[in-house]
């Protein structure tokens, strides 16, 4: 990793499957001390999550990581960073893979065909 002034700061919320990716490749290559998590567990922690992300975002989403006055928000993108600054790749995590590979995969399936029955209805 390389050296910077502050942490970068992860945000997620509690059982969103996207930012459980995150914390896991982050978690399995042994990164999770490198950032600080925020995470919200009531609708209270969202809410105020909501209005400190919300001035520097076009829409507020999970998980989203601020490295100084940048902020990402795309699960891919967040673990590609951390693969640049030399963290593993995700092929060489096996636990990783496994979640990605299998509960993962599912949610992300029914999360679309929830998308498109909502389209025709």
């Amino acid at each position: 990793m390389s050296l910077i002034s502050e942490n970068p700061v992860l945000f997620v919320k509690h059982g969103c499957p996207f930012c459980l990716k995150v914390r896991l490749y982050l978690l399995e290559a042994g990164l999770i001390d490198t950032v600080t998590l925020r995470e919200s567990r009531s609708p209270e922690e969202e809410d105020a999550m909501k209005a400190e992300l919300s001035p520097h975002l076009a829409k507020v989403s999970y998980p989203t990581l601020r490295l100084g006055d940048t902020y990402m928000t795309e699960s891919d993108d967040i673990i590609a960073h951390f693969v640049k600054e030399g963290g593993p790749a995700p092929a060489q995590l096996p636990t990783f893979q496994a979640y990605v590979d299998g509960p993962f995969k599912q949610l992300l399936a029914l999360y679309k065909e929830n998308a498109e029955l909502k389209q025709g209805a």
